[in-house]
């Protein structure tokens, strides 16, 4: 008899949160049960799960009896202290903010790149930033084949990376802006972090700020594109750089990359890795303009890549453009299918 899990998923309500419901309304992993949990303040809500109709629960440690999978994206603070209470009661969690994800202990894991450190688990799994995910199921197939040296890539990353406030922040600002209020007039609270100090406008802007500054000038959405890298690759000699940019897009994340490979290679070789490789799409015809956009990517599972080109001075220099619904495969749907690769391996401990 297969075995059938307990899901709860921590932050229901939230933006990530309620794309994970939808996940799992999807997911060939089998479901038992699903547990609905937030704050305090969302507790008593009432959220769709296929034909059924849950309340939310409040998130307290005794909410993780009985639980065998535990999906969280509520916010590091969270995950902190009711993570090991999780694991504690005999769950798996699958965490979704930063604060495990460079731990020595916790496999940082995009299953199409990296599943077999799943089994080195105990307890914690980290779903890697966003950015990073999308990166990682473009390059790696690339790297198998012929190496890869170094990556230069420059983000242009949509406002639901910052949850739906920073959203409804966007729409508010761009109708009044249409409306006549001048940029400095704008309201803003959010943009580019929260917890900095001084705020911008994003409508009809560009901000080279995606969380706060840290060593050398990068901020740390940069240094956790950086380090995650390396880590998911397991190469710590791997040359990585980012500049992370805020656009005014509600939904996809978009990647310029710049890769230098080891070994000769062409763009036909690279499509033609590319266009078998698990979780990709190639979207590359020049001649039809045929490329990967933000806004076709939104509600869609895959990895988007096209304008690749050899580097015109580089030997072995290439531009790749990658594109993804940074919800789904840059949060909700990696950590579900980092479940769903769980249950295949039976590294799910029930």
């Amino acid at each position: 008899m297969e075995k059938s899990y307990v899901v709860a998923v921590v932050g229901a309500t939230g933006a990530v949160g309620t794309k994970m419901i939808e996940m799992l309304e999807q997911t060939k992993l089998p479901i038992k049960q699903i547990k609905l949990l937030a704050s305090k303040r969302s507790a008593g809500k009432e959220l769709k799960f296929k034909d059924q109709t849950l309340v939310v629960e409040e998130l307290v440690p005794a909410s993780f009896e009985n639980v065998d999978i535990a999906l969280f994206s509520a916010g590091g603070g969270i995950s902190k202290v009711f993570a090991p209470e999780a694991v504690k009661r005999g769950a798996v969690v699958i965490d979704n903010t930063s604060h495990f994800r460079m731990a020595a202990d916790v496999p940082l894991v995009v299953p199409e790149v990296n599943r077999e450190a799943l089994k080195k688990h105990q307890g914690i799994i980290a779903n890697p930033n966003c950015s990073t995910i999308q990166m990682m199921v473009a390059l790696e197939p690339i790297r198998q084949a012929v190496g890869l040296d170094r990556i230069i890539v420059s983000t242009y990353q949509a406002v639901s990376g910052a949850g739906i406030s920073a959203v409804e922040e966007l729409k508010k600002q761009a109708v009044d802006y249409i409306n006549g209020t001048p940029a400095d007039g704008l309201t803003a609270e959010i943009m580019p972090c929260g917890g900095d100090k001084k705020h911008y406008p994003i409508a009809f802007n560009a901000l080279p700020q995606i969380d706060v500054f840290s060593d050398d000038d990068y901020t740390y959405e940069e240094w956790k594109m950086v380090n995650e890298t390396k880590k998911i690759m397991e190469d710590d000699t791997l040359k990585v750089s980012a500049t992370c940019v805020r656009i005014p897009v509600l939904s996809g994340h978009s990647e310029s990359v710049y890769i230098e490979v080891e070994n000769e290679t062409s763009v036909t070789a690279i499509r033609e890795v590319l266009s078998a490789a698990p979780g990709v799409v190639l979207q590359d015809d020049p001649s039809q303009q045929l490329y990967p956009q933000a806004l076709t990517s939104v509600d869609k599972k895959d990895t988007f890549v096209g304008r690749i080109r050899k580097d015109l001075d580089e030997d072995k220099g290439f531009h790749l453009w990658i594109v993804s619904d940074n919800l789904l495969k840059g949060a909700a749907w990696n950590s579900v299918q980092i479940a769903e690769t769980l249950h295949e391996m039976d590294l799910v401990r029930v």
